[in-house]
């Protein structure tokens, strides 16, 4: 197909990943204006072929796609207050991290003043946009989503979870609320062994395949928490409790701090005291849920 017969686009925000984003765009050969509250962002994506738009409004009115990916959902909401009637027949797809709340807030006003709203979680660094592995989840206008998902294809691939707007920053938190707890742990560890002068370097080599090696679990777990049976033969939160305490013990003995996982003890503690001792790891979710803590508080206070 023809660069002038490719969808035009518009993207709003150019940081590392919304630069990301409209580059990946021009290479796909679709017509691209670009606008940021510092103009100067825009310069090399002209040199690459993308129109400056002056305004919010000017890139609205180039485009019947707009794709948003500003620093936080409050500057996006700062953005559209300036656009009102301009949005009207038009498809806005919000990439820009935020929380379910907050993509229902602002579905509701797309569709007060007559846009289509999707919402998007990127889960990608932006070095990663239109590569192999790069994926996008969608949410909200179904309808708008099909009409315009081959344009966003030039970004990698697409995930639709839902026509509830908010789903799609559920999935992405969730997501990355696995990435930080692997993070935080993997990061205990390298604390723990530096105290030896052992280098990261070589202990990374005993570190990745043994969280690789654990992650396979994460299927059994979910079954366990989707079917609530969190009995288990392998390690059950008794065993887990008993043993945690010397993790503690060494980072203290070590120098090492303990405000990463500290909750986890209190977590353990609650699971026994509520009787889940035979329970697997996987009791930890139901744990976490507040309705499941605040009945919990309310049955020792009885």
């Amino acid at each position: 197909m023809p660069a002038n017969d490719r969808p035009a686009v518009s993207v709003l925000g150019l940081g590392m990943m919304g630069t990301a984003l409209a580059a990946a765009f021009l290479r796909a050969g679709h017509p691209v204006t670009v606008w940021n509250r510092s103009p100067a962002k825009t310069g090399p994506l002209v040199a690459q072929g993308a129109l400056p738009a002056e305004t919010p409004a000017d890139a609205v009115a180039a485009s019947p796609l707009i794709v948003v990916c500003l620093l936080a959902n409050e500057n996006v909401e700062d953005v559209f207050a300036t656009l009102s009637a301009d949005v009207a027949g038009k498809t806005l797809v919000n990439v820009t991290n935020g929380t379910p709340a907050q993509a229902r807030q602002l579905a509701a006003w797309a569709a007060e003043h007559g846009a289509q709203y999707v919402d998007g979680g990127i889960m990608a660094v932006p070095q990663m946009i239109a590569g192999p592995h790069a994926y996008v989840l969608y949410s909200g206008d179904e309808q708008a989503f099909a009409a315009h998902q081959p344009t966003l294809a030039a970004l990698g691939g697409a995930k639709w979870v839902g026509a509830d707007p908010g789903l799609a920053a559920l999935n992405d938190l969730a997501l990355l609320t696995g990435m930080y707890g692997m993070v935080m742990g993997v990061m205990q560890a390298y604390a723990l062994v530096r105290t030896e002068d052992i280098a990261a370097t070589e202990f990374a080599e005993l570190l990745v395949p043994w969280v690789g090696a654990m992650l396979t679990g994460a299927p059994e777990w979910a079954k366990a928490i989707d079917s609530g049976q969190h009995l288990t033969d392998v390690s059950s939160l008794a065993v887990n409790q008993a043993a945690f305490p010397n993790f503690l013990a060494a980072f203290r003995d070590q120098g090492v701090s303990t405000e990463l996982i500290d909750p986890f003890q209190g977590l353990l503690d609650r699971a026994i005291k509520e009787g889940h001792a035979a329970d697997g790891l996987s009791r930890i979710a139901d744990l976490l849920r507040v309705d499941t803590y605040e009945n919990s508080v309310r049955v020792a206070d009885a």
